[in-house]
């Protein structure tokens, strides 16, 4: 049955849901449930999604049969692996009008050793790419993250720790299959529906549930990689060091420069609990003799804590620290077309020893590189990949991410903060935004330019999901 065939007029909704969970192998979930508030949180748990109904998929065919039955129903469906990122995805209605359908039991990978590819479902984490990866001396351009959620991550262009060398995780896919608002199962590639194929690499989620993605692989068995620690009140002489040493690095090293304010936790260990620090995140692709002379300027600074060492690439998922579970957070983003000394200490001024800010966390993203779209497409010719989606990469060579918990007696407090340095370094502010970073509404010009991009996007959209069944955190049509 290709379709439910719902009598919208005959039936009411909660007897057509009742239609569709009897069509399922996973599980649909209604408002009033016992289990209603767990199934429709979001990883951020600030992000209050209300959706009419929740379906958690336990396969293929349910994903096809929520799609169709949302379009039965007029309503739309919104696929979500973990909710990373979810806040502009409920911004206005909450998702009163769609169906949350959750992928997060999906989480197969199978791994190709011999032709360095990774097949996921799309419930797949990075963590368990990594676990299955690792085995084979293989490794993904991966999240900062474990619990990142590998499908929206690559859909919005995906920014790893190893992309100064190898660019966007996007630009690696060489395969998608996905449920279309139409309720049918795609697979594409560059030889088979080339401009979907095109348009979900890095377009984001507004094209079609996905189910499946099959990308490359790297045999890399060792990187350099950790964190330099310094006091806070050192912030400005060490990030502004670093800055000037980003200039001058290889494409081999990716690195992070961060204000980092450590709450009292009892799971952190003494010397880092309730302490703040100025650190720099750095990942070289270099032998241990080539990276110590890289990072010699940055050591040079006598950091309080040095853990740059030799490591496999599955150690990286622990070097942001980021939190170990969903955590109500309030944060957003901003690219920088570049980072001179000001820029740097306007930064400062708003996160720094003496700004009093809420943040938890400021971070100065590097990127530049194969990051750079022109880099990216020769890229991808030497490497016979396939050439770059709707994002190849980015003209901005900067990143900077805020963060700070959206407690109800601080949320005020970190919204005035991260205001105060998105507008601090707004003089440096680039053209672009990164989708995966954005956690507010914003128009797709934003993401997409006026290079014509947008409009090949939102006519894709009108073709191919003209009454927008599929709803994303960052809808083209914005």
């Amino acid at each position: 049955m290709n379709s439910l065939a719902f009598d919208t007029v005959a039936l009411s909704l909660r007897e057509a849901f009742a239609m569709l969970d009897e069509r399922l192998d996973g599980r649909l979930h209604l408002p009033g449930d016992a289990d209603w508030d767990a199934v429709r949180a979001a990883w951020n748990l600030a992000v209050d999604q209300r959706p009419a109904a929740v379906v958690v998929a336990a396969s293929v065919a349910d994903i096809a049969t929520t799609v169709r039955a949302a379009r039965d129903l007029g309503l739309a469906v919104a696929p979500q692996a973990t909710g990373h990122n979810a806040a502009p995805l409920v911004d206005g209605h909450g998702l009163a009008d769609a169906i949350l359908l959750r992928t997060h039991e999906l989480r197969g990978v199978e791994v190709r050793p011999n032709q360095r590819i990774a097949r996921v479902e799309p419930g797949a984490l990075w963590g368990d790419v990594v676990a299955a990866t690792a085995p084979h001396g293989l490794t993904a351009l991966a999240g900062s993250s474990h619990d990142v959620g590998v499908v929206g991550y690559t859909l919005g262009g995906g920014v790893s720790f190893l992309g100064r060398a190898h660019g966007l995780a996007a630009n690696h896919v060489v395969a998608v299959e996905l449920v279309t608002a139409d309720g049918e199962f795609r697979r594409v590639d560059a030889e088979h529906d080339p401009e979907l194929f095109w348009a979900v690499r890095g377009g984001g989620g507004d094209f079609g549930v996905v189910t499946a993605l099959e990308f490359g692989l790297f045999a890399i068995e060792q990187v350099i990689a950790g964190a330099l620690f310094f006091p806070i009140d050192r912030a400005g002489e060490v990030l502004e060091t670093w800055a000037e040493w980003t200039a001058s690095v290889p494409d081999t090293v990716t690195s992070v420069g961060r204000v980092l304010r450590f709450p009292i936790m009892p799971e952190l260990p003494p010397f880092l609990s309730g302490r703040s620090f100025a650190l720099i995140e750095a990942v070289v692709q270099e032998t241990p003799e080539v990276a110590d002379r890289l990072l010699a300027p940055l050591r040079a600074l006598a950091p309080e804590i040095d853990t740059i060492h030799p490591q496999a690439p599955a150690e990286l998922l622990q070097l942001h620290m980021d939190p170990p579970g969903p955590t109500p957070g309030h944060g957003d983003a901003m690219m920088l077309k570049d980072l001179p000394a000001e820029a740097v200490r306007a930064f400062i001024a708003a996160v720094g020893p003496e700004s009093d800010t809420a943040l938890l966390s400021a971070e100065i993203r590097h990127l530049g590189g194969a990051f750079d779209p022109s880099a990216a497409v020769e890229l991808a010719a030497e490497r016979d990949l396939p050439a770059p989606g709707a994002i190849a990469g980015f003209e901005g060579r900067y990143l900077v991410f805020g963060v700070g918990i959206a407690a109800p007696d601080t949320i005020d407090a970190v919204v005035a903060s991260l205001g105060r340095l998105l507008a601090r370094i707004e003089p440096w502010r680039a053209a672009e935004e990164y989708l995966n970073f954005t956690e507010r509404p914003a128009a797709g010009e934003r993401f997409f330019g006026d290079d014509g991009r947008l409009a090949r996007l939102r006519a894709l959209k009108a073709a191919i999901d003209p009454t927008g069944v599929i709803r994303s955190n960052h809808p083209v049509r914005r």
